[in-house]
Parts: C-alpha cells; structure tokens; sequence
C-alpha cells in the first residue's frame, strides 16, 4: 500500500471540491493508502481547518482528522537543519515524509524543492492507478 503526507491544503481543497484531493481523502477513509502525520501535522490540521473564514463543518473536519489518525501511522516530529530554505509551516510536512518515505501531497508543490516524493494530487493519483493495475 502507498504511504503519504498529505499537505493541509489537500484537505482544504477535498472539503471545498470534489476534484483529485477529495478522492485522495476517500483513499484515505477506504483504507487504499496510508497516511502518516505527526503531532505537528494534527496540531496544523486543526488550526486551519477551524478557520471561520472556511466555515467547515467541525464535525466533519473532526471525522476527516480521525480517519487519517485511526486509519495512519504517526511518526515522531524531527527537526532538521533547513537547508532548502522550506516554510516552516510546509518543513513538518517534508520531514514526516522523509521519516516515513512516503509521498508528500500538495498542492502547493512550489513551496517545496523539486524532489521525486513531492507529488500533486494528480500526478499520485496517476501513480496510484498505475500501482492498482500492475
């Protein structure tokens, strides 16, 4: 099965739309693909999910942050030098990927040095396919 991170923005993007990071999600609640976080993930999770400016459902921004938890595997925050000048806020994401060689998901893929596990929604989901059928 796959491994990800997947990027705040993916689960935005999956509550406002139903295009590639909403089927990403549904990956994620059939148990096709495994998520990985870390305290600092679920702590940003939280945070911009519960802004009124989104003015999500908090129960359902709380089922969707569950199924990634009971349906993920935490790993352990790690501080790195940042040696790719990464945001601090997109750094956890990049390092819970590293510690879990998983893809990142995002859909700010710009924000990110140009890395093989550094994937948008659609480029995994062409990768997920491709893995299904073989």
């Amino acid at each position: 099965m796959l491994k990800v991170v997947l990027d705040t923005n993916i689960l935005v993007s999956s509550l406002l739309t139903s295009g590639p990071p909403a089927s990403i999600v549904d990956l994620v609640a059939e148990k096709k693909i495994i998520p990985f976080y870390s305290r600092f993930i679920l702590m940003e999770y939280h945070y911009v999910l519960s802004r009124k400016k989104f003015g999500f459902n908090l129960l359902l921004v709380n089922r969707l942050i569950d199924n990634i938890v009971n349906f993920g595997i935490a790993v352990e925050d790690k501080f790195s030098i940042n040696k790719n000048k990464i945001n601090e806020d997109d750094l956890i994401f990049y390092n819970a990927a590293l510690e879990a060689n998983a893809y990142l998901i995002t859909g700010n893929i710009r924000h990110f040095p140009k890395e093989s596990f550094i994937l948008t929604p659609e480029q995994f989901l062409v990768i997920f396919w491709y893995d299904n059928q073989v």
